[in-house]
């Protein structure tokens, strides 16, 4: 009679390889899932400030856009300048990294122009960091014109490098 099935030591045998694999296989995912996580963080922020903008202009009134706890890698809040309405409020699932060479907060006017303290144009860029380099893949840049952009490719940022 002839016995059909696996023995023992081929399970085994299978196993050790599949634990083996498993183990060279999580580094790639945990950088995929990073990857995957910033990307959705530069989406989302480039959204909720298009998003900002086109209230003001519709509205004829100016909104903030300011980070959470002072950290745009806990989130950003939207908000009427005027009385300080909540229009809209995102918190990151897992907190990042995110430099900004601007101002702590965007306003845009009425005319949907960004602006400083001083009233005056302001343009930036929102980095969103690599974890553990001085690296910056995912960007959002405001024009002084009111323009978002998000743009991918990987560039060198010193605002990065900061603990």
């Amino acid at each position: 009679m002839r016995q059909q099935g696996a023995t023992l030591i081929q399970m085994m045998l299978a196993l050790a390889m599949a634990a083996v694999l498993i183990q060279l296989g999580m580094p790639a995912y945990n950088g995929l899932s990073d990857d995957l996580l910033r990307a959705a963080a530069a989406r989302d922020l480039a959204q909720a400030l298009r998003s900002a903008r086109s209230h003001a202009l519709l509205q004829g009134q100016a909104v903030l856009v300011l980070p959470l706890e002072s950290d745009w890698g806990k989130g950003w809040r939207v908000m009427l300048a005027h009385n300080q309405q909540v229009l809209r409020e995102q918190r990151l699932v897992r907190p990042l990294r995110i430099v900004a060479n601007t101002a702590e907060q965007v306003k845009f006017s009425a005319l949907g122009v960004p602006q400083g303290r001083n009233a005056n144009l302001l343009g930036g860029t929102l980095h969103i960091c690599q974890a553990g380099a001085a690296a910056s893949q995912y960007r959002v840049v405001l024009a002084t014109s009111g323009r978002l952009s998000l743009r991918t490719d990987e560039l060198f940022e010193p605002l990065c490098a900061g603990s």
